[in-house]
Formats: C-alpha cells, structure tokens, sequence
C-alpha cells in the first residue's frame, strides 16, 4: 500500500516537473528600422519574462524576432505565447486569429509618421508630392504603412508618389537633406527632433496608431490575460516596477480598445 502511495506522489512530482518545464515563448519584436541585437533585447526583458513566469506558473522564454515574415508565421502557427509586437500591422493581424490585445506601450500612443522637408523646400502639402519621390523607413514597417495609407488619403491612391525605402529610420533625413527625394516619412522622435534643430520642416503628420502591443496567444487564458494586464499596468506604480521598465526604454503600460484598434487596422489597409 505504502508502495503504491510513494509511486504516485513521485509520478505527481514528475509531472509537474515536466509541466513546469514546458516553457512559454516570450517573442519580442522591437521593429525593423532600430540597431538593438538580440543579446540586449533578452537582457532587458529578463526581469518582466521572471515576473511573467511567476504569474502563469510556468517559465518564460524570450525569443527576440526582428524578421517580419517569421513574426507573422509565428504568430500565425501559435508558435508563440506572448507577443511585444512593435509594428501595429501585425499585432492586428495577429487579433483577428484569436490573438488577445492585453495592452499598449505609454508613450508610443500617438505614433505617427512625419512628412520632412528641406527648409528651403517649396512644398505646402502632401497633394504637392504626387509625383515626386519620397523617402520612408523599410517597406513593411508600421511607419511605412501609415506613410502609404496618408498618402493615399492625400492623393486618392498611395502610388501617385515614387517611394524609397530604407533599412532605417535615422537614414531618411540623408535621402532629403541631399535631394534624393523631395520629402522623408520617419516616426522616431529622435530623428524629427534632430531635424527641426538643424533647420528642417514638418510638412504634415499622418493619423496616430499606437505601437508596440502586447498580445497573448489562444493558450493564455482569458483570467491570465487579465492578471497580466494588472501587472503591465501597474509596473510603473513602484520603485522596482519602474526599475523593470528603464532597460526596455518604456514608461509604462496602458489598456486600450480594441474596436478602436481595429478600426486604424482598417485605415492601414488590413
């Protein structure tokens, strides 16, 4: 008898050894147009993926993904469980198939492309670009979508202007200060900043669309969905909370509509 009772309070043991090791995949995605490896990104995650671990009863695991197509076949596949997902594109993509919006990132709310201009440009709006060129960060990033649906507000077809796409958006500042093109789209406030100082114009803003979502896949639970926004939302509350928050260079977390989020999916052209 006392046999039997040992075995099963082992084999108990054993499978919640093996259910604990079962880790749940943290994928981070930080954007396209940003120089930050992969190495630094699970550095500063490491102390929200212990908490995260701590709520959902399991280990947590961040998997750093800058690569677009192998964030939307991950998120496609469930491969992932949680998403920081920077480009709004694919976080709402990723929420009509059963991908759950747990909260938004303070600060990056009101995200919106800006229009530079040279300071001696001519230029007094967007309509004045038909035909023109007009340089924006990588063709698949959020910046570049909000770029093309404005444009397409502006000109009635967002390919009434010649795009030049590049890598990152600290270069779109070269393309027009040396006249490549006659107009750049950038997002980074460092970047606009660094241009008004030298001189250069804003020629006009697209709509806002907040980046860098946090989404759970279908495996999370509706409850732990809720416990997690809690946590999100609260980190910046306290002194250690906020210490979790300045490695990943965020003040905070917010919940937000996800009507609402739908409907700029739908401006973007989901």
């Amino acid at each position: 008898m006392r046999t039997s009772w040992v075995r099963g309070v082992v084999g108990l043991a054993l499978f919640a050894a093996t259910t604990w090791a079962q880790a749940l995949v943290f994928a981070v995605n930080e954007g396209v147009t940003y120089r930050v490896s992969n190495d630094e990104i699970r550095a500063r995650y490491a102390p929200i993926a212990n908490d995260l671990a701590k709520i959902l009863g399991q280990p947590v695991t961040v998997e750093p993904v800058g690569h677009y197509p192998t964030l939307r076949e991950g998120l496609q596949n469930k491969t992932y469980d949680l998403a920081i997902v920077h480009p709004a594109h694919i976080s709402i993509q990723a929420l009509k198939s059963g991908w759950r919006l747990v909260a938004v990132t303070k600060g990056f709310e009101g995200y919106s492309a800006n229009f530079l201009v040279r300071a001696d440009s001519p230029l007094k709006s967007l309509a004045e670009l038909k035909g023109r060129k007009l340089g924006a960060p990588d063709e698949d990033s959020i910046t570049s979508w909000m770029v093309r649906a404005t444009m397409r507000d502006a000109l009635g077809g967002p390919d009434q202007v010649a795009y030049t796409y590049t890598r990152y958006q600290d270069a779109v500042p070269f393309m027009v200060e040396h006249t490549f093109t006659q107009a750049g789209a950038t997002a980074s406030a460092a970047v606009i900043k660094e241009w008004q100082a030298k001189g250069g114009k804003v020629l006009a803003k697209s709509k806002a669309v907040p980046i860098k979502h946090v989404i759970a896949g279908p495996a999370i639970t509706p409850e732990q969905v809720a416990k997690l926004r809690d946590y999100l939302v609260g980190l910046d509350a306290t002194d250690e909370g906020r210490k979790k928050l300045d490695p990943i260079k965020v003040k905070g977390y917010a919940p937000y509509d996800v009507q609402q989020l739908l409907q700029l999916g739908a401006w973007l052209g989901l």
